[in-house]
């Protein structure tokens, strides 16, 4: 998606900088722009002339997803910051900061997890017909994400030691995909216990086992 705006000001370098807000890129040098008008000076300050520029920016797939993050915001009257940031594998990370986000968390980051579904989902729409290279969007609200990771993990040890003390299967609530992966990490690293899933896909839970039951 392609935006344009035309831009004076005092400079041409005001002008840019001006054009680089408004169109919403990360730097100057994600835009394009044509100088149209160069800024004249005049002779005490009759005859002066400020820069125009036309400017242009091409919005990747992140930018897609930054916007209807900041338009959910606005039409739910939230304030709070909204930050894009690199993460691995060319992720890019989309964190929303302020008391009143925390309402876009849910119960256990459901409603957190459908606002990342609808950022993907925007990232990821064809334009013009023409589909862009995919990028995977992580939405995260007041540092939920970390925050879960650790009670998961936390979870995860605790049930082992109890798999473990009662030599019985311990089977947890049903979990999303990002949180099962997150179950099944730490158990790997604990040595007599395994990890197995069960159910449909919306109702899947994570059952904690010892390896010796798995070979009887």
């Amino acid at each position: 998606m392609k935006k344009q705006v035309i831009i004076s000001a005092k400079t041409v370098e005001e002008a840019v900088a001006q054009a680089v807000a408004e169109l919403g890129a990360p730097n100057a040098e994600k835009i394009e722009y044509t100088v149209l008008e160069e800024p004249k000076k005049g002779l005490f300050g009759i005859g002066s002339q400020d820069a125009k520029i036309s400017a242009t920016y091409s919005c990747g797939g992140e930018s897609k997803a930054l916007e209807l993050i900041k338009t959910i915001l606005s039409d739910m009257s939230i304030e709070a910051s909204v930050e894009m940031t690199d993460g691995e594998n060319g992720e890019k990370r989309i964190t929303v900061s302020g008391e009143a986000a925390s309402v876009l968390i849910g119960h256990h980051g459901d409603t957190l997890d459908s606002l990342q579904y609808l950022a993907n989902l925007a990232a990821n729409t064809k334009v013009d017909g023409k589909k862009e290279d995919y990028v995977k969007i992580t939405v995260d609200v007041e540092g939920y994400r970390a925050k879960r990771e650790e009670t998961l993990r936390a979870l995860a040890r605790r049930m082992a030691a109890k798999v473990q003390k009662y030599k019985k299967s311990v089977m947890l609530e049903p979990m999303n995909p990002y949180e099962r992966r997150i179950i099944h990490s730490e158990i790997q690293n604990i040595e007599g216990v395994s990890t197995n899933s069960i159910g449909s896909e919306n109702n899947r839970k994570i059952v904690i086992f010892l390896e010796t039951d798995s070979e009887e």
